[in-house]
């Protein structure tokens, strides 16, 4: 389908019919499909509330049983243990690890030495 030879208004007009026939199939099908599921429950003698609440927990569970999850052989890091303090500002640390913090540098340039900033 060619769209270069149509208006912009009339590519707008295009365009909300498109997501009308869209929104109206999507609609239909939702609409068959719960029927569809609601008789096969039946057949089974559920309702389908009784499947969804069924299901429910288990749906809940998947997430966290996922995030447990990590790669074979692969360890985990244990937390950085802060071995520096900013004497200006405690709630500031550094665990010695990685680029030195712009605090350490400038308590550095003064002359002093890292290890008056121990933890």
């Amino acid at each position: 389908m060619d769209l270069s030879s149509y208006t912009l208004p009339e590519l707008r007009r295009l365009q909300a019919r498109i997501e009308n026939e869209i929104r109206r199939r999507s609609d239909t099908t939702r609409r068959t499909l719960l029927k569809r599921m609601q008789k096969m429950a039946a057949d089974e003698g559920l309702t389908l509330d009784d499947l969804l609440e069924a299901t429910a927990p288990v749906a809940e569970a998947k997430p966290a049983a996922k995030r447990a999850r990590r790669a074979p052989g692969k360890k985990t890091k244990p937390a950085s243990v802060v071995k520096y303090r900013n004497p200006a500002n405690p709630d500031q640390g550094w665990s010695g690890r990685g680029r030195k913090p712009q605090w350490a540098l400038d308590w550095i340039a003064q002359g002093k030495s890292l290890e008056e900033l121990a933890a």
